[in-house]
């Protein structure tokens, strides 16, 4: 006796409402390919409109960076400094609260050309000033790491939903089977952990390949067979199994996100050693990035890296500086930002060089940013640290279409809230996408009944700053 399958005894069953039902499940699935994933989800795709970037190197600063004391010079709060104010809200606490106005520990002046005001604390930036385009009027939801890590890379700030190199890959695919499509170069986690690379409801595919700076960046990526003709028999052998496997289970996502990072292992056996290995730059680019020869960990090793990644295609590729501990959360004191702009300072500047030197900078969109900023005021006179402030705070791009050596949007005279030209996160988000050629209110995934994006109802691009 044959028995019914599944979408049998839903068309039969209760009248034919299963009927109906299944056919919501199928339009549902077939919303979610939406022609993206046909036979290989990480096939190239046309995107929504012709893009001025190819790729995005995403430099992500952990623990909030101070607006005040790095890219948002304010006169009047060195003037000011130690006077009383009223604010309304503190931590993410409405009401009245008396505070203490604090002044930087450090200087601005301005860069380039252009005149654009950047303190000490970031004097190679400075130095390129004239390629980056400085939103100072960025805004976040959340007062909290968590969940303002988790905004900016997923732009959800109570779910995990999936980041927005997940998006990237999703909605444009790779261009080197050999690499991942979003690859993130991070010594420790951030605070919201792997969710910030995560593919979460989309699929696994898309989930960012971490790296981890060191002697054995990417764990058990070499053979562990004779050779390597003996491991394509092996792994000839086992795609057919798995093939079989995934046959009789076509709706299992994450058996077929298995299956195909095996796949991509395979090739990043070859290609991912080379792209890592810098040992044939010459000394003038390690130099630039502040790199010893042989050196293998830092974040001038993390931007050369991703420099190389970017060349071999890979499209997203997120830089992360530090982890969830001694990072810019300076609660105590504001001079623990010295060091980890030291850190970072000459590498970043030494990448946007070498992408202008190499004629790569036009087609990648260098984007720089942290959770939120830190406050420009504290409860208690002449304390030493800040505390965080997600209502105002400084990112920047540089490249992919984007203008170079302007100014976008401001904050206060004291740094406290947006004064002009709010640039929220969703924003930030949409014109990310916008310039790689993707509509943010078209690149959707179905999930759970409902249309899901990277910026779900809201965002604007932010045309303003589009050379």
């Amino acid at each position: 006796m044959a028995f019914p399958t599944r979408r049998e005894v839903l068309q039969r069953a209760v009248g034919g409402f299963g009927a109906i039902a299944l056919q919501g499940m199928l339009a549902d699935e077939t919303r979610a390919d939406d022609g993206k994933s046909s036979a290989d989800p990480l096939s190239p795709k046309r995107p929504h409109h012709q893009p001025r970037a190819k790729r995005v190197i995403f430099l992500y600063m952990t623990g909030g960076v101070s607006h005040v004391d790095s890219f948002d010079p304010k006169p009047e709060l060195f003037a000011n400094h130690g006077k009383k104010i009223i604010v309304d809200n503190w931590q993410g606490k409405l009401g009245q609260f008396t505070r203490y106005l604090k002044k930087p520990i450090w200087q601005f002046k301005p860069g380039g050309q252009s005149g654009i005001e950047v303190s000490d604390l970031f004097p190679h930036m400075r130095g390129v000033v004239d390629d980056l385009c400085v939103i100072r009027s960025m805004e976040s939801n959340h007062t909290n790491h968590y969940e303002s890590t988790l905004g900016m890379h997923c732009g959800s700030w109570e779910f995990a939903r999936p980041s927005i190199g997940a998006w990237v890959s999703y909605g444009l695919g790779t261009v080197n089977r050999n690499l991942p499509s979003f690859v993130v170069i991070a010594p420790r986690a951030p605070y919201a952990g792997a969710q910030t690379w995560g593919s979460d409801f989309l699929p696994g595919c898309h989930q960012g390949t971490r790296v981890i700076p060191g002697d054995n960046p990417i764990p058990n990526l070499r053979r562990r067979v004779a050779s390597s003709k003996l491991q394509k028999l092996e792994l000839d052998l086992l795609a057919k199994a798995n093939q079989k496997h995934l046959a009789q289970r076509t709706a299992d996502a994450a058996l077929d996100a298995r299956i195909r990072s095996f796949e991509t292992a395979f090739g990043m056996q070859r290609e991912a050693p080379e792209a890592m290995d810098i040992s044939a730059e010459t000394e003038a680019t390690l130099k630039l990035y502040g790199i010893r020869p042989g050196q293998k960990t830092g974040f001038g090793w993390q931007c050369l890296v991703g420099r190389r990644l970017a060349e071999r295609g890979v499209r997203f590729i997120e830089l992360i500086d530090v982890g969830s501990s001694s990072n810019w959360d300076a609660h105590g004191n504001m001079a623990t930002h010295a060091p980890l702009a030291k850190n970072v300072d000459r590498a970043i500047a030494g990448l946007i060089t070498d992408l202008k030197q190499r004629g790569m900078l036009d087609e990648t969109l260098v984007v720089w940013t942290t959770e939120f900023g830190r406050t420009p005021y504290h409860e208690k006179a002449d304390h030493p640290g800040r505390e965080h402030h997600h209502q105002v705070f400084s990112s920047w791009l540089a490249g992919g279409g984007v203008k170079g050596g302007i100014v976008h949007g401001s904050s206060d005279e004291h740094g406290i809230a947006v004064a002009e030209n709010r640039v929220h996160v969703h924003d930030f988000h949409a014109t990310i996408l916008h310039q790689l050629g993707l509509n943010h209110e078209q690149l959707t995934f179905r999930h759970a009944g409902r249309d899901y994006r990277l910026t779900d109802v809201h965002g604007r691009v932010v045309k303003e700053v589009l050379a």
